[in-house]
């Protein structure tokens, strides 16, 4: 579906189950680096099948998607959102508003998601001080020019990531865990030994030369972990059994 930010159009996938009539839970979905793809959709499909209202927002603008070889053009994009956090922050904060102004969402109940990219883009709408209630990092990029606004963020904040990720070293996960914690925000981190960046995404094939590799196992626990947060915080709402 499509929606503005200033003059651009941007292109969302909204996914929820027509057959409930209730308000539910709505979760914002942020993508990799290459865009809105088939399995950032499919995401959104699982999260609705699991009882929320699910929508992958548009980072980019209508038709701006890459594919896993145009590299050069991917990161071109991702380094424009990460030198501009004021312009990420007005795109995710638009996307939002698109999430929570259908019919179907529960407006008290909202969580986003954050995969590479998205980890930071997620990040920065928690730290604009959105009403979320948790925030799910896979994987995510998590560095920050003004580590002050963690003060903003609302809800839980639960970070997964990958011990030998060679994209977003540990290291980065330890410092946001500090600044958290410093904040007072009530966080959780988890840490996958032997993994890689991106391991969620069965298209990334190990090889020596990659630095992004899916891993089944973290892939797993990382999707319980997080519909752990989401039943714990939405009090049991809209999630069934893993």
């Amino acid at each position: 579906m499509d929606y503005k930010v200033g003059d651009q159009v941007f292109e969302g996938f909204l996914a929820y189950d027509d057959a409930a009539t209730e308000k539910r839970p709505g979760i914002l979905i942020a993508h990799n680096k290459r865009g809105i793809s088939q399995h950032t959709e499919g995401i959104a499909i699982k999260l609705a099948k699991l009882g929320y209202v699910a929508f992958a927002a548009d980072a980019y603008g209508k038709g701006i998607r890459f594919t896993k070889e145009d590299d050069d053009g991917s990161t071109a994009q991702s380094q424009k959102l990460k030198k501009d956090r004021a312009m990420t922050r007005a795109r995710i904060n638009a996307a939002l508003n698109v999430l929570t102004a259908d019919s179907h969402v529960d407006t008290n109940k909202l969580a986003a998601t954050g995969y590479c990219l998205g980890g930071m883009v997620a990040l920065e709408l928690a730290r604009s001080g959105a009403p979320l209630k948790a925030v799910a990092i896979f994987h995510g990029t998590l560095d920050t020019p003004t580590p002050e606004d963690e003060k903003n963020i609302k809800g839980r904040v639960l970070i997964m990531h990958g011990m030998d990720d060679r994209s977003v070293p540990v290291t980065d996960a330890y410092k946001l865990a500090d600044e958290l914690r410093a904040a007072k925000v009530n966080f959780q981190l988890e840490l996958y030994s032997g993994v890689l960046h991106g391991f969620t995404e069965p298209a990334n094939k190990p090889s020596p030369k990659t630095k992004t590799a899916y891993d089944a196992r973290a892939d797993q626990k990382s999707w319980a972990s997080m519909q752990d947060l989401f039943h714990e915080v939405f009090d049991g709402n809209g999630v069934t059994a893993h």
